[in-house]
């Protein structure tokens, strides 16, 4: 059962009054380390800095019957003696040499299904003059297989309190917390820490003694042998990992993941699309004509609607990559790619920052800090953004969805094609860079395989939660202040109407008085005038002249000055683009079709249609690689202490995103399409 969760009410209680007792999880990486910390804290987490680094840290509240415990989960370590930067972070936050404070407790977690392996990490970390109690985790596996711990036992032999868990079913989680909580409070004497060492192997043994000591602790507290991996194990992972069969099989995986996606995602999404609009049009029935009603219903509503309505696409994109890490595969697959990517200069180390990048490049450029040489952690922050991150994902619905309508296997095999662009493009750039601005070989990954595991659908879930609670968040403030802006912009100053709007008025006056007419010719004509009176006013508004000043930059890509307004604003956060386009496109207001059709439907000021085959092609292509994406240049200042890294990568991938968009134009201009 997991820990107890608290209600707002009560956590603004434990906050108001004093500082709840800080526990910091430490253990090896695949050690059940974050899922037993999403068991503990649930929804009560986010995801922050570790105070004085720039290294991601999830940071959560459990509250149990006997009060709160703040839980830190610090990044996973092989040992804390190693002279590894993880290591010294680690060591650093347990010393209280970062942060506002030390933590009270440290929760050492050791992995049943490699118990010995554990032991001897523990033993390190047991030395630290603090209160400490071991998590054995991943005990539902073991037990599987025939192993089990005795916890009584194992805590007579380590001097310290020791809890049997499962991050995937909930036992013993909440006695974990009741543990932690209690070694907090009474901290550690002299006395007991002096006891606990004696327990321990000296500091200076010998690797084989360390061994030996935990096969003799193994020996006393465990029943039960590992069953050895299977066969049918032993086959899949040399599939799994090989250089080609590996990569054919994520290539195919990702396929039908993003395939399932866009099958999926449908449903939702229409329902989304028909609550906004619905919304939009209560708002225009019951408020009067005006601005203040034209800002609701075309700013904030339609702005935010073109960027929401994509939601459910970037919930099941982190619902079914948490499967797929849970289950053991992604491990795999970085395995079976660092072979590959060595080839293009970049190291081992930089598989989980670019596999990062995926979500967002901004946490993917802070995990680049682990990576130990200089060199091949800035050739990792400068392809990072090549990496197609949840910013880019409405962009990537949108244009797909325009390209290939109805037929999801084909838009799922194109996403990949997004993706796979954008990890292509990375590779060749690092290629690029090691071999002129940044010389010098890439060192290998170290990575212990995890055991394949049934994954948790609760821990999928909430991992899905976050990751949506964060993007309408970015919804509810960044974007909400840029579709205001551009609603502003496009929307002053006012255009009066021109003569041929007038004209086309009066011809919808004259058909409309005359006798047995058809009511549809009637609303057409009405539609035509009000199109035009949206494209002149498009014209003539200051978002309109900004697009044509700047148009003829973008003209050879195809885009006309409502795409140039659109690309623009994007260089401040990629996901505004949709937003920008519905509040600035001349779409008749009064329209109820849905997001896609008015989108596919809207024409450029000569009346010729807007996305194109080609034009669409081209957007998606220059979205892929270009850099759109102003706080991601300013972290890589920060990182890189030189405006020198970030200005050449934004002219380098801005210059190639251009020249690749107009080739692949250019291609399906002369293909016919």
């Amino acid at each position: 059962m997991a820990a107890q969760q608290p209600d707002d009410v009560e956590l603004e209680r434990v906050y108001s009054t004093e500082r709840p007792p800080r526990a910091a999880l430490l253990g090896q990486p695949n050690t059940g380390k974050t899922t037993l910390f999403n068991r503990l804290c649930g929804s009560r987490a986010h995801t922050s800095n570790i105070p004085g680094t720039t290294v991601e840290s999830r940071v959560g509240l459990a509250v149990t019957t006997h009060g709160a415990l703040e839980i830190m989960d610090l990044p996973g370590i092989y040992g804390l003696s190693l002279e590894v930067p993880e290591s010294k972070l680690c060591r650093d936050c347990l010393d209280g040499r970062i942060g506002d404070v030390a933590p009270d407790v440290a929760v050492i977690i050791a992995d049943a299904t490699n118990f010995s392996r554990s032991l001897r990490f523990a033993s390190h970390a047991l030395r630290r003059k603090m209160p400490c109690v071991i998590a054995v985790t991943l005990s539902d596996d073991a037990r599987r297989k025939g192993f089990s711990v005795n916890a009584a036992a194992l805590s007579e032999c380590l001097g310290c309190a020791v809890v049997i868990t499962s991050g995937r079913t909930g036992e013993g989680v909440s006695e974990l917390a009741d543990s932690a909580l209690r070694a907090a409070l009474h901290g550690i004497s002299l006395e007991s820490f002096e006891e606990r060492l004696h327990h321990l192997p000296p500091s200076t043994v010998s690797e084989s003694d360390l061994a030996k000591w935990a096969n003799d602790v193994l020996a006393e507290v465990a029943s039960g042998r590992m069953s050895s991996t299977s066969r049918v194990s032993e086959r899949v992972d040399r599939a799994l990992t090989h250089p080609v069969a590996g990569l054919a099989a994520f290539i195919v995986v990702m396929s039908l993941l993003f395939a399932s996606i866009f099958w999926l995602a449908q449903f939702p999404m229409h329902a989304l699309d028909f609550i906004f609009g619905t919304a939009g049009d209560f708002v225009r029935v019951v408020m009067p004509a005006g601005p203040l009603r034209d800002l609701c219903v075309d700013g904030i509503i339609g702005g935010i609607a073109g960027t929401v309505v994509f939601l459910p696409q970037i919930c099941l994109l982190f619902f079914l990559l948490s499967l797929l890490e849970d289950s053991g595969y992604l491990a795999r697959a970085a395995f079976a790619a660092d072979k590959f990517m060595r080839r293009f200069g970049l190291p081992g180390q930089a598989f989980v920052p670019l596999l990062s990048s995926h979500a967002c490049a901004l946490p993917g450029i802070m995990s680049t800090r682990l990576i130990p040489d200089a060199k091949d952690r800035l050739a990792t922050i400068l392809v990072a953004p090549f990496m197609s991150c949840t910013a880019r994902l409405p962009v990537y619905v949108l244009l797909i969805s325009l390209l290939f309508a109805g037929r999801p296997w084909l838009a799922g095999l194109a996403f990949v094609g997004c993706y796979a662009t954008g990890a292509v493009a990375g590779l060749l750039s690092a290629f690029l860079v090691r071999r002129t601005l940044l010389k010098g070989p890439a060192r290998p990954m170290l990575l212990e395989m995890p055991p394949y595991r049934k994954p948790s659908i609760k821990i999928a879930l909430w991992v899905m939660y976050d990751r949506g609670v964060l993007f309408i968040k970015n919804a509810g403030t960044m974007i909400l202040a840029i579709c205001v802006v551009m609603w502003w912009l496009s929307a002053y100053p006012k255009v009066a109407p021109s003569v041929e709007v007038l004209k086309m008025r009066a011809e919808t006056s004259v058909v409309a008085q005359q006798a047995n007419v058809n009511p549809e010719v009637v609303k057409s004509l009405e539609n035509q005038a009000n199109l035009q009176e949206a494209r002149d006013q498009q014209l003539g508004s200051m978002a309109g002249k900004i697009g044509v000043i700047a148009e003829p930059l973008f003209r050879p890509l195809g885009f006309d000055h409502q795409l140039t307004v659109a690309v623009l604003t994007s260089f401040l956060a990629r996901e505004v683009f949709v937003s920008t386009l519905m509040i600035i496109s001349s779409t008749d207001s009064n329209d109820e079709s849905s997001l896609l059709e008015k989108l596919s439907q809207n024409r450029r000021a000569d009346g010729t249609l807007l996305f194109t085959i080609p034009t669409a092609a081209s957007l998606l292509v220059f979205f892929t690689l270009a850099m759109q994406c102003l706080p991601t240049l300013a972290l890589v200042r920060r990182e890189t202490q030189s405006w020198k890294w970030p200005l050449l990568q934004f002219v380098w991938m801005s210059g190639l995103a251009w020249g690749m968009a107009w080739i692949v134009r250019q291609i399906l201009l002369t293909g016919g399409l």
